[in-house]
């Protein structure tokens, strides 16, 4: 199953049920609040009828008052809060706020990446796809940046949330976030801006200065790139030598006998690349390109440019409910990332243990809290977490007990 249900009108009976199991939730929840809650802009959508949601926001927390109580009385589908700090939070309008700073704020959502194979993967492995897009993101976040204070986030659906509260970050305009945007996706790296050009004396017989082109082998893209050709170097060792040749025909304007030059040059010049010389023969070089060029493809963060660069944007409140899975909007400790599995963990323990009727509209296979259900349309008792989670993606609607 995909990411996404059938829309519609939702009944009544139904979204009625739901509004009701959400206060439960909530009346038995404890929901941290983020850091300066009270200068941060809240918003919300309210169970409504018909398709569309409308969002209730330029709320401050005096606005909501006690969070757990407007929480456990309104029941709301959706919760956010703004990563913007203002001086007057409730402000009906953007100027009228007085921006101070915002925390940084990274999206990855799995029907939006590369890898993901919409209609294909199930929604069980367009989440582990995104949990590896999301390592990708925190190496470049943690790595590259030296970035510490990190808050990352299931989003309750599609994807996974990052919150970066670190101090430098918190004043930056949307045109510096852009640029850290442009970086973690790998757009505008050119081998060029990568490749560390030097002079170096000429060899015995050659007069004139020689050039030698090298990669950095720690720190940032250009270590990256560095430790893929490094892979290949070991691959091609590793191989014989007509079929390391024809493994690196298959790079483009790589030919047999460049190809053949390239492996020679990798056996004879370990130490070399090892520390970083990717000059060792102009084969190899044009070889390292190629590597460098399929470095950035595939390690790039495919995250949500808008989300980054937005310094006012609303974003969903950790242990909230996502009104459109049922599922808690979990906080996942950094150590634990690893080991989270978000159908399983960001299943509510208030919708645990009792069985309710749906009526099934769209059927199909659907992996949830540790099981899998193959599920035909009509009247079905199931796992409440899973009618929950039906009705909430439109698969379902509430049945007559």
């Amino acid at each position: 199953m995909g990411a996404s249900g059938k829309s519609g009108p939702m009944e009544e009976r139904t979204r009625a049920y739901l509004r009701g199991r959400f206060g439960d939730y909530y009346r038995r929840t404890a929901i941290p609040r983020p850091p300066d809650a009270n200068a941060r802009e809240w918003g919300y959508v309210p169970w409504t009828e018909g398709p569309g949601e409308t969002m209730v926001r330029h709320q401050s927390l005096l606005d909501l008052g006690d969070l757990e109580a407007f929480l456990a009385r309104e029941r709301p589908k959706h919760v956010y809060f703004s990563a913007g700090r203002y001086e007057e939070p409730g402000a009906n309008t953007m100027e009228g706020k007085t921006w101070l700073s915002s925390d940084l704020i990274f999206d990855l959502d799995a029907d939006h990446l590369p890898s993901v194979e919409l209609g294909e993967d199930s929604y069980a492995e367009m989440l582990e796809k995104c949990k590896g897009a999301l390592e990708k993101l925190l190496s470049f976040l943690e790595t590259d940046f030296g970035f510490s204070d990190l808050t990352v986030v299931f989003s309750g659906a599609r994807g996974y949330h990052v919150h970066v509260r670190d101090e430098a970050v918190q004043t930056l305009e949307s045109d510096a976030r852009r640029e850290i945007v442009d970086y973690v996706r790998g757009i505008g790296l050119e081998t060029d801006a990568l490749v560390e050009t030097e002079t170096v004396a000429g060899t015995a017989g050659r007069s004139s200065p020689a050039r030698k082109r090298t990669l950095a082998t720690e720190g940032g893209w250009s270590a990256r790139a560095h430790r893929r050709i490094l892979d290949l170097v070991e691959e091609l060792q590793d191989l014989e030598e007509a079929e390391a040749i024809e493994r690196l025909q298959a790079y483009d304007g790589i030919g047999e006998g460049k190809a053949a030059a390239a492996v020679r040059a990798a056996r004879e010049n370990d130490a070399e690349i090892r520390a970083g010389n990717v000059d060792v023969h102009p084969a190899f070089y044009q070889l390292a390109t190629r590597v460098i060029e399929e470095t950035v493809a595939a390690d790039n963060a495919p995250i949500d440019e808008p989300v980054t660069t937005d310094t006012n944007r609303l974003i969903r409140l950790p242990e909230s409910l996502h009104g459109g899975s049922g599922l808690a909007v979990r906080h996942v400790d950094r150590d634990a990332l690893a080991a989270f599995e978000p159908l399983v963990d960001a299943v509510p323990e208030t919708f645990e243990g009792n069985e309710i009727a749906v009526e099934v509209t769209e059927g199909g296979t659907v992996e949830l809290g540790g099981d899998s259900f193959t599920l035909d349309p009509g009247e079905r008792t199931v796992p409440e977490y899973l009618g929950v989670f039906l009705m909430a993606r439109g698969r379902a609607e509430k049945g007559r007990e």
